[in-house]
């Protein structure tokens, strides 16, 4: 017998993958760079009950790592990072765990794709909405953004149609903003945003 071997142990339940609960719920913070989802996925993780995870697309640009990327071949490169964050996201929830997702719908694509992939009833559409001149304002005032971003993404972000709710960080804080998404969840509207979406949008995957 090998060293492996014997370290492996007779239990069964060693080898048995474990039972999970139902599909976890997800919250998908849509908005603007700078548009404020991070703070209110901070304060939604002190706010809900039970366990959730933040799920940042920003996490998974910053894990990009090799030689720098042609101007040309950029918008390929973020649309392959975006189709493997929806996937993550997707398995996660899978799994049962609860997410609080912070991303930008900047391209219908991405709603399509999120449409074939997450269940209608357990996802909540957020539009994290604040007014251009307060977006620009932080922009710069954060130093870490794009110039611009804000402006170029603020047409499309929120041009899919209905969201389950709408919070403006302009005149809600992070907290305010989190109690009112918590209070969507309790009420659990019928249908879902992505309910409707489902009914009249063609579905990938």
């Amino acid at each position: 017998m090998t060293a492996a071997a014997a370290a492996v142990p007779d239990d069964p339940e060693y080898a048995r993958i474990p039972d999970t609960p139902a599909k976890g719920t997800v919250i998908l913070l849509n908005g603007t760079s700078s548009s404020g989802k991070s703070s209110i996925a901070r304060a939604l993780l002190d706010t809900l009950d039970g366990t959730w995870f933040h799920v940042p697309v920003d996490a998974f640009h910053s894990m990009r790592g090799g030689t720098p990327i042609a101007d040309e071949d950029l918008q390929a490169e973020i649309d392959r990072t975006a189709k493997g964050f929806h996937r993550a996201v997707a398995g996660m929830a899978a799994a049962g765990n609860n997410l609080v997702v912070d991303h930008s719908l900047t391209r219908r694509w991405r709603l399509l794709d999120l449409l074939g992939l997450l269940e209608p009833r357990n996802t909540f559409l957020v539009a994290v909405r604040c007014p251009l001149p307060e977006l620009e304002r932080r922009e710069k005032a954060r130093g870490d953004r794009q110039p611009g971003l804000a402006a170029l993404q603020y047409g499309q972000v929120h041009a899919h149609g209905t969201h389950d709710l709408d919070v403006d960080t302009s005149v809600l804080s992070p907290q305010e903003c989190a109690l009112r998404i918590r209070d969507l969840l309790r009420r659990r509207p019928s249908p879902t945003a992505f309910e409707r979406f489902r009914r009249t949008a063609p579905v990938t995957g």
